[in-house]
């Protein structure tokens, strides 16, 4: 029996020759199910078994967001060099909206299927199935699909984040790297320290958490000698940096000291012992952007620092002179003094 989504061709025995089809598979790095690969490929395979497809090619993406198509390079392989290149296959098959990917702009997991169809090539979500020719709900149906894909993600990135919040206001650290001259230090569930993580470690148990601790030594001493001069010597930063540089001390990014990365050891009050939390927001894959202060999460003394806050605050107070010195309004008061004298 020829089944209606079978080509017309034939083998030379008279039987029907099935149609050609290529698979895709992706799970994310949130995605803790070690065996959602397989799986996929499990339940693609047994809908391609019964629909008499033949899957010639799989890609499959292991810890890949699905917001774009960048750092997927199976999937930009397929489209690449397969859907668009080949012609001996005529379905690409996926288990589900969401494994084709979870796009904010549901207009660009549309491209994608588009660009699959402008070349011969129909994208087939197994789990909806092939759907009947000039079926006007179909494309409704998929649409709303990717819709619910994007929004599961935007749910999934707040709960994340208010997450973050609360183990910030614990006093936690909350991800990220550390400043520079601290570390992380793992506690167990409760709350013991069992050891410092290295760049790139994460903590392997739920539950566990994070704080900092003063990191290298010698980075740490550099930090202290920068408040050191600033404070009480007098130094502006572009002469300490100057200085560090003499003395080949590499900077937090292992370059050259400018007086911007002085600065922002001056400006940072996490070396009181202050966790901060928010300072930044980059959600989505979205460009990252700095946040005004009061959005911040600050929790004082969450861990010990390496700077005193009598120093710290002497150091603000400094920057604080300063700026209001430069201040426009400042200086037309000074200058309309100087005018009346």
């Amino acid at each position: 029996m020829t089944h209606w989504w079978e080509v017309a061709t034939a083998d030379q025995d008279g039987t029907p020759t099935a149609v050609r089809a290529v698979a895709y598979y992706r799970h994310s790095a949130q995605d803790r199910q070690e065996n959602s690969i397989p799986i996929q490929r499990d339940q693609v395979h047994e809908w391609a078994d019964k629909n008499g497809v033949e899957i010639i090619k799989e890609f499959a993406d292991h810890g890949k967001s699905g917001l774009t198509v960048e750092g997927r390079p199976e999937f930009t392989e397929m489209m690449e060099k397969w859907v668009t290149q080949r012609d001996d296959f005529d379905y690409v098959l996926c288990l589900d909206v969401s494994r084709w990917g979870r796009f904010q702009d549901i207009d660009r997991s549309a491209h994608y299927s588009a660009e699959c169809k402008k070349h011969n090539k129909q994208v087939i979500y197994t789990t909806i199935g092939k759907p009947k020719e000039d079926d006007p709900l179909y494309p409704v149906y998929v649409q709303f699909e990717r819709f619910r894909a994007a929004q599961y993600s935007k749910e999934l990135s707040d709960k994340v984040w208010r997450g973050c919040v609360k183990i910030a206001e614990q006093g936690y650290w909350a991800g990220g790297s550390p400043p520079y001259g601290m570390q992380r230090l793992l506690l167990d569930e409760k709350r013991e320290p069992l050891h410092t993580l290295k760049r790139g470690q994460r903590k392997g148990i739920q539950n566990q958490r994070v704080t900092l601790v003063g990191g290298d030594s010698s980075e740490a001493k550099v930090v202290q000698r920068i408040f050191q001069e600033f404070v009480e010597l007098g130094y502006s930063e572009f002469r300490i940096a100057e200085q560090l540089n003499a003395e080949s001390i590499p900077s937090p990014g292992g370059r050259r000291w400018g007086a911007g990365s002085v600065m922002a050891r001056l400006k940072n009050e996490t070396y009181v012992g202050t966790l901060l939390y928010n300072r930044t927001t980059q959600k989505l894959k979205t460009p990252c952007h700095i946040n005004p202060p009061d959005k911040w999460v600050r929790t004082p003394e969450a861990f010990e620092g390496i700077i005193s806050l009598e120093q710290f605050l002497k150091a603000q107070e400094i920057l604080e002179q300063r700026r209001r010195k430069y201040d426009p309004e400042h200086m037309l008061g000074q200058l309309d003094t100087l005018y009346k004298q």
